[in-house]
C-alpha cells in the first residue's frame, strides 16, 4: 500500500525542482536584468587603447552598459592576443552571462570559443571579425565593414586626384598585422585600384600598428627610401597624424605635396583635415555601445537566432572642405 504522506512529500519536492528549473531558464528582462531581476553580467575584452578611436569605443561600451543596467566586467588586452584569451577564460570561470570582445587578430580563437560554447556562454564579436572552423562559436558581429571602408578610401582618393594624369605613387600605413581592419581595408583599396586605376602604384606598405608613434616612425622611413611619395593611405587617423609630423620634418606640406586619405574620423583627425593636412577621411563609427547592449539583451533572452550574422554600423565619408562645418558636432 502506498504511504500517502511519502507520496505527497515526493510530489512537492518534484514540483519545487521543476519551478527552480524554470526560474533558471527565465529570459532577461528588457531593462537589462536577467532571471529573477538579476542584472545581466557581460564580460568584455577590449583590444587595447592604441588610438583615439579605441578610447571613444571603450567609453561608449562602458557608458552604454551603465545606462542599460548591465553589469560590465571589462579588461584591456593591450593589443596582445594571449591577454585576450586569458580574459575570456576568466569570464568563463566567473560564469558571466554573455562574453563580447574586439579581437586583436583574425585567427587563433577556436579553442577558447569552444570553451565558451561548452560552458553555455554566448559570444558576441564587436568591431572586428574572426575566422573560425565553426560559425556557431559566436552569435553575431556588431561592427563596421572594413573592406567597404578600403573601397570608400579609394573612391575618396579619386575625388582628391580629380584631373590628375599619369602614375600615382602611394604609400600605405597598415594597421596591426593580422587585424581585420588592416587586412580588409588594404583589400578593399587594392580592389578599386585593380579595377579602375592601373596607374596607381603602392610603392611602400608597412604596419604602423594603429599608433601615432608607429605612423611617425614608419612614414619617416618611407620618405627616406621613397622621397617621391605623392599619396598616403593611412588605415587610421592616429597613424596619419603621426605621419604628418614626419612629412613636415622632411620639408613637405601634408595635404598638398603628399595627399592623405585616412580612416576613423576621430576629433584630432577632423582638426587636421580642417587645416588641410588630411584631404579626406572614411568614417568608422566607434560608438557601438548602444547597439552592443541591445544585442546582449536579445542574446541573453534566447533570441540570438533572430539576429543577422553581421550588424553593420552606419557611417559617412568626409573631405577637407566639409571638416570645419562638421567638427563642432563630432561626438568622438
Amino acid at each position: 500500500m502506498i504511504d500517502r504522506r511519502a507520496f505527497l512529500a515526493a510530489a512537492a519536492a518534484a514540483t519545487a525542482g521543476t519551478l527552480a528549473g524554470c526560474a533558471k531558464k527565465s529570459p532577461a528582462k528588457s531593462d537589462g536584468s536577467g532571471s529573477a531581476g538579476k542584472p545581466i553580467t557581460l564580460g568584455f575584452s577590449q583590444v587595447g587603447s592604441e588610438s583615439g578611436w579605441r578610447a571613444a569605443n571603450t567609453q561608449s561600451v562602458k557608458d552604454s552598459a551603465k545606462a542599460a543596467g548591465i553589469n560590465l566586467k571589462f579588461s584591456d588586452a593591450q593589443q596582445k592576443q594571449e591577454n585576450q584569451i586569458s580574459a575570456i577564460r576568466s569570464y568563463i570561470a566567473q560564469k558571466v552571462d554573455v562574453i563580447s570582445f574586439s579581437p586583436v587578430v583574425v585567427t587563433g580563437w577556436d579553442t577558447v570559443l569552444k570553451e565558451a560554447k561548452a560552458a553555455g556562454i554566448p559570444v558576441i564579436l564587436t568591431d572586428r571579425s574572426v575566422e573560425t572552423s565553426d560559425p556557431s562559436l559566436y552569435v553575431t558581429l556588431v561592427g563596421s565593414d572594413f573592406e567597404s571602408e578600403g573601397e570608400r578610401a579609394a573612391h575618396l582618393l579619386e575625388k582628391v586626384l580629380a584631373g590628375h594624369t599619369g602614375t600615382v605613387k602611394i604609400a600605405q600605413l597598415e594597421g596591426t598585422t593580422g587585424a581585420a581592419p588592416a587586412i580588409e581595408r588594404a583589400k578593399g583599396f587594392a580592389k578599386i585600384m585593380k579595377a579602375s586605376h592601373p596607374d596607381w602604384k603602392i610603392i611602400a606598405s608597412q604596419s604602423g600598428d594603429f599608433t601615432r608613434a608607429g605612423g611617425k616612425q614608419v612614414m619617416a622611413a618611407f620618405l627616406q627610401a621613397h622621397p617621391d611619395i605623392e599619396v598616403l593611405f593611412a588605415h587610421n587617423d592616429d597613424m596619419a597624424i603621426g605621419a604628418i609630423q614626419s612629412i613636415q620634418a622632411a620639408g613637405k606640406a601634408p595635404g598638398k605635396d603628399i595627399k592623405i586619405i585616412s580612416c576613423d574620423g576621430v576629433h584630432d583627425g577632423f582638426v587636421a583635415m580642417s587645416k588641410g593636412q588630411i584631404n579626406a577621411i572614411v568614417e568608422c563609427n566607434p560608438l557601438l555601445g548602444p547597439q552592443l547592449m541591445d544585442t546582449v539583451k536579445t542574446v541573453h533572452a534566447g533570441k540570438g537566432s533572430t539576429l543577422p550574422r553581421w550588424i553593420k554600423t552606419q557611417e559617412s565619408d568626409y573631405t577637407a572642405d566639409q571638416a570645419a562645418a562638421a567638427l563642432p558636432s563630432r561626438k568622438y
